[in-house]
């Protein structure tokens, strides 16, 4: 791989890495506690991840349990819950949230592997995007002749497989978490 091409395939790993995250927020039918990363408490007036206030275990397959570290934010978590989009309404017993994971009815399954498609294919667009910059950045190169037209050729071959190995890659990020969804 070239070094003049390093750039891009960081660009194209990034994008990769952020559909892997946001496939881990999409709510399985199986209790995860990735699901709780982007929701925030109200900490001594810090916005504050549940995780750096609460233990977070998963005692049975369905159920994530919230321990705050400290009693009074058991009620700014539960707002958290279910002013979030995560769909779950919490339940308490004064010292341990519990979020319980109904089982996904076939049309919503339906619904989110249509999510991860779009997720898919808005991250295809990156690399694209990504592959369109590249190509672009070796025609100005090759026109203020630092390259050659073959050198030229020769990088756009190569941008062209790093784009198609990303692809492959998101593809099959893509199939995996479907087929994870629509495993009852």
């Amino acid at each position: 791989m070239d070094a003049r091409l390093e750039q891009y395939e960081v660009k194209m790993g990034k994008t990769l890495e952020t559909l892997k995250e946001d496939y881990s927020t999409i709510r399985a039918g199986r209790a995860n506690p990735r699901l709780l990363d982007k929701l925030r408490v109200d900490y001594y007036g810090q916005p504050s991840p549940i995780q750096s206030v609460a233990n977070i275990s998963v005692p049975e397959a369905r159920i994530i349990q919230i321990q705050p570290w400290e009693s009074k934010l058991i009620k700014e978590i539960e707002k958290a819950i279910i002013n979030s989009d995560l769909g779950l309404t919490p339940s308490n017993d004064g010292k341990v949230i519990r979020l319980v994971f109904p089982e996904l009815t076939e049309e919503r399954r339906k619904e989110l592997v249509k999510d991860v498609k779009k997720r898919a294919e808005n991250a295809r667009v990156a690399v694209r995007n990504v592959r369109r910059d590249a190509n672009d950045a070796l025609k100005k190169m090759c026109k203020a002749s630092e390259i050659s037209e073959d050198e030229q050729k020769n990088l756009e071959d190569q941008v062209q497989q790093l784009t198609d190995k990303y692809i492959a890659e998101i593809d099959k990020t893509m199939e995996s978490k479907s087929k994870e969804i629509l495993t009852i």
